[in-house]
């Protein structure tokens, strides 16, 4: 009886251990934006699949950041109020559903922007 409980108790221990390894696994992404156009933007928003995120105000040469997780797939886009007035927007990567990693979006003068996606491939 003694060792039908021990193998119950150590079959048990195993799924546990198993359901935790091959459990929960959050999908994130760190992302930043980093204002370099040379004067501070209004209203900046980036827009990615399924959410947002953004500030009222962001300096110039200071960054933001957020870590996000995609749901769906789509193209990340950037919009913003530029120090002269101008409305700019902005397209970048697609992005998907369970991807991972870093994405660096990086505002320049004149309206433009980089985006560097270091992120796992879409699965």
């Amino acid at each position: 009886m003694k060792d039908k409980i021990k193998l119950q108790i150590g079959v048990s221990a195993a799924l546990l251990l198993l359901a935790s390894i091959a459990g929960c696994h959050s999908y994130q992404v760190e992302t930043s934006v980093e204002n370099r156009t040379g004067g501070a933007i209004r209203l900046l928003e980036v827009d990615y699949p399924s959410a947002s995120f953004g500030a009222d105000h962001l300096d110039a040469a200071q960054t933001i950041h957020s870590r996000i997780q995609l749901r769906g797939s789509g193209p990340v886009k950037v919009a913003y109020t530029a120090a002269d007035g101008r409305q700019i927007q902005n397209d970048g990567p697609i992005a998907a559903e369970l991807q991972e990693g870093k994405l660096e979006v990086v505002l320049l003068p004149g309206g433009k922007a980089e985006f560097h996606p270091h992120l796992s491939p879409p699965r």
